[in-house]
């Protein structure tokens, strides 16, 4: 007899029919933006990591519902990056709406370089990575002053961030 708990494959149950890897950001890049975040000789328990996959995964879902609400009101199909804004404001993080605008406005200054450079189409626009320009810095920027010390409710821009 099948454990009521569990499918008839004996898997735990899935919520809403989608399996946990499509519910939840890989572990592997939690874990690399964790250690960032930690000493170098820093160790993180396996619990941590699991319980803050399963935290930003639900916080992006709830930020990405809430934009998803504001496009079917306006009668559009497609979520933006001003809906994700207004969506974290709405939800009480105004805090990082300002760093978040600067943030989106340099991504997109990096992205139409980039859409420059690519004309044969070789190179993906909306690659953030070690060779994308200016967008790539602010990246960097923006996710180390996040992660770093106490301060990490703060943002704090590097020289030439701003």
């Amino acid at each position: 007899m099948a454990d009521p708990g569990h499918d008839e494959s004996g898997n735990p149950p899935r919520s809403g029919g989608v399996r946990e890897q499509d519910r939840f950001l890989p572990i592997a890049n939690i874990s690399r933006i964790m250690k960032k975040a930690v000493p170098a000789n820093g160790k993180i328990a396996k619990d941590a990591k699991e319980t803050l996959q399963e935290c930003v995964s639900e916080f992006i879902s709830f930020v990405t519902s809430e934009a998803s609400d504001k496009c079917q009101k306006e009668k559009r199909k497609t979520i933006n990056g001003e809906d994700l804004l207004f969506a974290m404001g709405t939800l009480g993080f105004e805090e990082y709406v300002d760093p978040l605008k600067i943030y989106l406005h340099k991504y997109r200054e990096g992205d139409s370089k980039l859409s420059s450079k690519a004309g044969d189409g070789s190179v993906k626009k909306d690659t953030i990575g070690p060779h994308s320009g200016a967008s790539s810095s602010s990246a960097q920027g923006m996710v180390g002053a996040y992660t770093q010390g106490m301060g990490y409710m703060q943002p704090q821009y590097h020289n030439g961030d701003t």
